[in-house]
């Protein structure tokens, strides 16, 4: 790490040592605290030295919860108010959801590390009166709660018996929603925040592929900070987990090509299997009717005696991968965008035409 700390400030500890102070900015939510600090923590392992503050703060996402999110039609809801710390030199790094980063980050900022995937898939929370059943047994008409068009569309088309409906605010809010009301039978949430948050117990259902493809970035957090700090850049690049990275560049170079954002359903699902990244990517109407999917593959194999210096002034999908190979990540960005033509040449672009105005008609 290099000594010529940008806006970061110093501290000496009782040896009288001068220590570097990082400060981290988060959302406020109990959520996002723990994410943080699971973050906090990995980079405390790796640089003892460094004292580390964590700064938190509301976002627009945080305070408007009495519309859906589709229909706010902000693409940083939950990232602006964190970003406009960065740029201020409020904080040095900032952590998030990967799936609240626009695929278009804005000037002077980059996703430094993209840590270790969680369990990418949607999970189904049943009411305490339907313990033991799954989405399938519930009776007709029962009301499904979620924020999602990519999850309502899906489950639409899979589930006709169910009907959907909106339910806005943080985890603790949305379980309080179902647990404490009648207005839903279940409600569908992202698997990997409520492992972190130590609710594994709730989870009633984990639903698969067949059932919910994912969203773009899913189940990932991302380190996002100021492109010019060489220093913390690369602080955090030891972060990255390849795998992840990969999957989450093709995922996003896909969503970023079909002009995609929360007010239109898709999904995606990848993996990674000898050498080879496969990315199935799917588009929908809005009651799931009208749908299409592809799934493609491209070769990610990596040469061991490789070492090449990776141009930190490069971004893929707004992803700085300083310790991942230049060629894989450049093979898993042409995939994305091979299989969003793909789509496109199919019919993608009026169904997700005719998903937004439905949408914003609402």
């Amino acid at each position: 790490m290099s000594a010529e700390a940008n806006s970061e400030t110093n501290s000496q500890d009782g040896d009288g040592k001068v220590s570097r102070v990082i400060r981290i900015g988060t959302r406020k939510s109990q959520l996002a605290r723990i994410q943080t600090d699971s973050v906090a923590e990995k980079l405390k392992e790796l640089y003892p030295d460094v004292h580390l503050e964590i700064v938190a703060m509301s976002t627009t996402g945080d305070k408007i919860l009495d519309t859906a999110l589709s229909k706010i039609g902000e693409k940083s809801l939950f990232t602006k108010e964190l970003e406009n710390a960065l740029e201020r030199n409020e904080v040095d790094l900032v952590v998030h959801s990967l799936k609240d980063l626009p695929t278009v980050l804005p000037l002077g900022f980059t996703i430094g590390a993209v840590l270790k995937r969680e369990n990418p898939q949607d999970a189904v929370v049943l009411h305490p009166k339907h313990a033991g059943k799954s989405l399938d047994l519930l009776p007709n008409k029962s009301i499904i709660g979620t924020s999602s068009l990519r999850r309502a569309a899906q489950l639409k088309k899979r589930f006709p018996h169910l009907e959907f409906k909106d339910i806005r605010g943080n985890l603790n809010t949305r379980l309080k929603k179902l647990d404490e009301n009648n207005d839903f039978s279940a409600i569908i949430l992202a698997a990997a925040g409520l492992q972190r948050m130590g609710w594994e117990t709730r989870i009633s259902q984990v639903l698969g592929p067949e059932d919910c493809m994912y969203a773009v970035g899913q189940g990932a957090l991302a380190v996002e900070v100021r492109a010019r700090d060489q220093d913390i850049l690369e602080m955090v690049s030891v972060l990255h987990d390849p795998d992840t990275v990969l999957r989450c560049i093709a995922e996003r170079a896909f969503l970023r090509h079909l002009e995609g954002g929360c007010s239109v359903p898709v999904a995606v699902h990848t993996e990674v299997k000898n050498s080879q990244l496969y990315l199935t990517g799917a588009v929908y109407s809005l009651d799931g009717s009208d749908s299409l999917k592809e799934t493609m593959q491209t070769s990610i194999a990596l040469d061991s005696q490789e070492q090449e210096q990776v141009d930190e002034k490069v971004q893929r999908v707004g992803i700085t991968a300083l310790k991942v190979s230049e060629a894989a990540q450049d093979a898993a960005e042409k995939l994305g965008v091979d299989l969003a033509n793909l789509l496109l040449s199919k019919g993608a672009k009026e169904i997700l035409t005719v998903a937004r105005q439905l949408n914003d008609a609402r």
